[in-house]
């Protein structure tokens, strides 16, 4: 099941809400309304809009531009993209080596090479430094338009770089709430509050949250999904204990380290990821503790099959492959100039119960 939400038109943020102000999406913008904000006639929107002369190159362009920020494209402004493309089109990761990330990255150059682009492909580590940088090389290299997996909350200068490039971005997976923008993902918060439900079912009130960097919106939806439930059951002191790391078995594993440390283990360890889930029942097990009779441990992303000889892991499944086609597709559109009002696209998650939350296998 698929959700989508149009992008309110007023969105405010502390450090981004300057962010090219009149990009906010407006359905149907007419020529008089680009013609206020560009500051001249109706005539001049009509002749420039309709290809005719008797309007300086200066004045066209910035009428284009103008009617472009506000979401009013016309036929052609479209042709003059369509002529302009590169047929490539950016995706910036966050670590490459996280299967996660590897499957969107896969997804993301199957749905582009179906519409005839290629895919310039990075991923960043979470350095802000280096986004902007690739940032940069897309942008010289006139890329057709980007994907985004790794905003952060004071990235916005990435967003003001690729506008003024006239490059069309999707957020993916994480998001910058204040900007309009399209967006794909899933309901983190709503997913996250399913799995700790489940923990709690299980009668665990000590339990601790390993999640991601709170800067990425998807990982700080996660610990609010889960608080939300330790507060709901009353489990406040606890729920509140939650330990923030690298999104890596390396971050996991030194999460279970720092716990191991201060002498303090709690019966049940839930993960904002699966590869720290990976590294912290990696952790566990080093130290002779056993998963899940003496510590369960849930996972989120559902990048291990369920009878994978691994892991039975207890996760959240989300639609990688669907995920990336949809940045796609909703790229694509801008690109084309038929994007109409931005949107953000929840896809559905599923909640897979393995063994290692202290659920038992079917027919044991």
């Amino acid at each position: 099941m698929t959700t989508v939400h149009p992008i309110n038109e007023r969105q405010d943020v502390t450090g981004v809400d300057d962010i090219a102000p009149n990009s906010l999406a407006r359905p149907r913008v007419s020529a008089a309304q680009v013609a206020r904000a560009a500051g001249v006639s109706t005539a001049t929107v009509s002749y420039v809009m309709n290809g005719r002369g008797g309007v300086s190159a200066q004045t066209r362009s910035h009428v284009l531009d103008v009617a472009q920020q506000l979401g009013h494209t016309s036929s052609v402004r479209a042709d003059q993209l369509r002529a302009q493309r590169t047929r490539v089109i950016g995706l910036v990761l966050t670590d490459i080596a996280n299967p996660f990330y590897a499957e969107i990255a896969a997804g993301a150059i199957d749905a582009a090479r179906a519409r005839g682009y290629e895919v310039f492909v990075s991923h960043t580590q979470e350095d802000s430094d280096t986004l902007r940088s690739i940032t940069e090389a897309m942008i010289t290299r006139q890329v057709d338009g980007v994907v985004l997996t790794v905003l952060h909350p004071d990235d916005g200068d990435v967003i003001r770089a690729l506008r003024s490039a006239h490059i069309p971005f999707v957020q993916l997976s994480r998001r910058i709430d204040s900007i309009a923008g399209d967006f794909v993902g899933i309901d983190d918060f709503t997913a996250a509050a399913q799995m700790m439900e489940h923990v709690v079912e299980h009668g665990y009130t000590d339990i601790v949250t390993i999640t991601g960097p709170r800067t990425s919106s998807a990982s700080a939806g996660r610990e609010a999904g889960f608080v939300s439930v330790t507060d709901r059951h009353g489990l406040r002191g606890v729920g509140g204990r939650g330990i923030t790391t690298y999104l890596s078995e390396a971050g996991g594993a030194q999460a279970v380290q720092q716990l191991l440390s201060s002498k303090v283990l709690p019966r049940a360890l839930v993960c904002g990821s699966d590869v720290i889930a990976l590294g912290v029942i990696s952790a566990l097990r080093s130290n002779n503790i056993r998963v899940p009779q003496d510590v369960a441990v849930t996972g989120f992303d559902g990048l291990f099959p369920g009878a994978s000889s691994l892991v039975e892991l207890t996760t959240v499944r989300q639609p990688r492959r669907e995920l990336a086609e949809q940045a796609l597709e909703l790229l694509v559109r801008r690109i084309d100039g038929v994007g109409g009002s931005f949107q953000s696209v929840l896809r559905a998650h599923e909640l897979r119960i393995g063994v290692t939350c202290g659920c038992t296998r079917k027919g044991s």
